[in-house]
């Protein structure tokens, strides 16, 4: 969905753009995956042109509702998803999704969707037959690719379906190359060397001037670090670690402390289950260096065993309304069934520190206002590690991210 919540949003590459501007001169649309997403995009204005139906496998209900609204791009992988759309939206341009080596991505969609290069010819034919056009190829690596090199393998393999298409009568002119990219400092495989790797496969299989045009989903890219996640502890207790002939230092029992959080796996903190990730907190108070640290693990508030956010954590003596602080929570963060439903679960709070606010406000206000800028906006930010750069002190906001 375009915006923060997801990581479905897509940019477009204006046809004519050097593939070295890939991701740097860029033209914003919305790739969708459910009819709210598609009904949110286009009431902020989005032209239905500017709209690609992502998700290859649709209800009919979803299928009519975008031919209502004059959404035509529709993403399919196999026959009976073709014949669903044929049925119901007979007007739609069709972006085949192809299958990728994604056998070393924390998330793998290829499990799920994508037609293998065996398949591409029948589907395309299928399509020919059917009198519906295919424009295009989409693939997805998945999320967490640790090698590039499968985004330059899935190019080349959409260059094949591209030839395919043509040779049938099909005009291809859309490659989106899907999503997953890294949006925070640390991840193992940077953006820069993903994109490096792209643009030379670009370079070699969809040269500038050859007239399609480059999507991407960039939405994990954009919004994983532009979010902090700021829950309280709401319960807690100390479980005595049942290990014969292991004891402390102090001849006590080995013990782990259990913390329950207000929000869990099946809100905020789902990227657990979709990422496969151990959310690492941030204190609100600091810790004087020499109070002990303690096992402790970190559960939701659902009552059931997979509610569980993290473990194998050390840290401090905590308290029941202590806040916990966790930041790099842009993707992903939203509950399954917001993601799905279009609803949202949690209140949002923007916050922006005094040295950002100062580099934006002459942009942002007029000169005559700028003598009142005080008055008009106090950023807030909720990092005590920062504090001497806020207007105000910290503020904390429950299950909210702030």
């Amino acid at each position: 969905m375009a915006g923060y919540l997801s990581e479905s949003d897509f940019v477009m590459v204006e046809e004519g753009f050097s593939s070295r501007d890939l991701l740097e001169e860029l033209t914003l649309g919305a790739s969708q995956a459910t009819t709210a997403e598609m009904e949110l995009v286009q009431r902020i204005g989005v032209p239905a042109s500017k709209i690609i139906y992502t998700n290859p496998c649709k209800q009919i209900a979803q299928i009519k509702y975008a031919a209502k609204h004059g959404i035509r791009l529709l993403s399919f992988d196999n026959e009976m998803e073709l014949a669903k759309v044929v049925r119901s939206h007979p007007s739609a341009k069709m972006v085949l999704c192809i299958a990728t080596d994604d056998s070393h991505s924390l998330s793998r969609l290829s499990l799920k969707f994508g037609a293998s290069l065996k398949s591409c010819r029948h589907l395309l034919e299928n399509a020919k037959r059917s009198h519906v056009e295919v424009v295009g190829v989409s693939f997805h690596i998945g999320s967490g690719c640790p090698n590039p090199q499968a985004y330059a393998q899935s190019i080349a393999d959409a260059r094949l379906v591209f030839e395919m298409g043509t040779e049938l009568g099909h005009r291809m002119h859309i490659l989106d190359l899907g999503g997953g990219f890294p949006g925070m400092e640390g991840d193992k495989m940077r953006f820069e060397e993903i994109a490096s790797v792209i643009n030379s496969a670009l370079d070699l299989y969809f040269p500038e001037g050859c007239g399609v045009d480059i999507l991407a989903e960039l939405g994990r890219y954009y919004v994983t670090s532009a979010f902090t996640v700021a829950v309280s502890i709401i319960a807690k207790k100390e479980v005595l670690l049942d290990q014969p002939g292991r004891e402390e230092e102090n001849g006590s029992t080995p013990k782990t402390i259990v913390y329950h959080l207000d929000e869990g796996v099946y809100g905020i903190f789902n990227s657990v289950l979709f990422d496969n990730i151990c959310p690492t907190p941030i204190l609100q108070k600091k810790s004087s260096s020499e109070q002990p640290l303690h096992s402790s693990s970190l559960w939701g508030p659902a009552v059931d065993g997979c509610d569980r956010v993290a473990e194998g954590l050390w840290l401090p003596q905590l308290h029941v309304g202590d806040w916990l602080v966790f930041d790099n929570m842009g993707a992903y963060t939203v509950g399954t069934g917001s993601l799905l439903g279009g609803t949202q679960a949690c209140r949002i709070t923007y916050a922006m520190s005094r040295v950002a606010w100062e580099a934006l406000r002459g942009q942002l206000l007029p000169a005559e206002q700028d003598e009142d800028a005080e008055g008009v906006c106090k950023p807030l930010s909720c990092g005590w590690e920062i504090t001497d750069t806020l207007c105000v002190g910290p503020v904390f906001t429950p299950a909210s991210i702030m």
